[in-house]
């Protein structure tokens, strides 16, 4: 059933280090805390363990404890639960985005752009297909984190979606980068974009200063979070989008190409 709102609801945690149980249970008395509707909750990349390369140790199967936890939750919460986590599948790792249905249905995106910069790229195989998602008429594309520098593969080419989902471990130390990009991201493809990240010191040192927002297709700030951790939902409306889109149809003119 189509709806004109969408209700997504953004949990910018303190991952602890490399520990699933106390992650879980931090993320279980967030979610206990949102109040009022909500349709998609997102939490971080690598939301069990923090940005680690352990994936021989750390990573799970699609039918591990982490992802159970997520199918349990979008249960009792009646919502889709989406983030990612290290999953390993036919011998290989993946930086894996799950979309956790309540009625059981999991979709998922495999992180394409892997950080070489910290070395994400040999522990880590790529994806190389997105997942637009859908729920109640929204059309919402996945991604994770690195995926943010690269515009192409988040191009929309021709009303292809409505919202970019970001989730991310992004340090403080690009914090520019972040704000400026989830914004550009916004405005070029003239959707919805809501970025998630995550606060506190990871075990590699790293200062992460939160700041998940979400801009509206114009570019303008619908929300941006400070240095804690919180939750925060923000209500979506089609109607702004549709006048947007048909008021400046910016996207009708721009470049045709295929990704190969």
């Amino acid at each position: 059933m189509a709806s004109e709102q969408l209700h997504i609801t953004l949990i910018q945690p303190d991952i602890v280090w490399e520990d699933k149980d106390a992650n879980l249970q931090q993320y279980e008395r967030m979610l206990a805390g949102i109040a009022g509707d909500k349709h998609v909750v997102a939490l971080p990349e690598m939301f069990s363990t923090g940005f680690s390369m352990a994936p021989e140790r750390l990573a799970e199967p699609m039918d591990g404890s982490a992802v159970r936890w997520m199918a349990a939750m979008a249960v009792k919460h009646r919502c889709i639960l989406t983030g990612s986590l290290m999953i390993e599948d036919n011998g290989s790792f993946y930086n894996r985005m799950l979309w956790v249905q309540p009625d059981g249905s999991i979709g998922y995106y495999d992180k394409r752009h892997l950080f070489g910069y910290a070395h994400e790229n040999e522990h880590y195989s790529r994806g190389e297909k997105r997942l637009i998602a859908s729920v109640n008429g929204w059309r919402i594309n996945l991604m994770v984190c690195y995926d943010l520098r690269f515009p192409v593969w988040a191009r929309n080419q021709g009303d292809e979606y409505d919202v970019l989902l970001y989730v991310a471990n992004w340090p403080e130390a690009r914090s520019l980068a972040w704000r400026t990009l989830l914004q550009a991201r916004a405005i070029e493809n003239q959707c919805y974009v809501a970025g998630v990240n995550m606060v506190g010191k990871d075990g590699k040192g790293y200062d992460h200063a939160g700041e998940s927002s979400v801009f509206g297709p114009l570019g303008e700030t619908l929300w941006q979070a400070g240095r804690e951790a919180c939750t925060h939902t923000v209500t979506l409306d089609k109607e702004t989008l549709r006048k947007v889109r048909t008021g400046l149809p910016f996207l009708a003119d721009a470049d045709k190409f295929v990704l190969l």
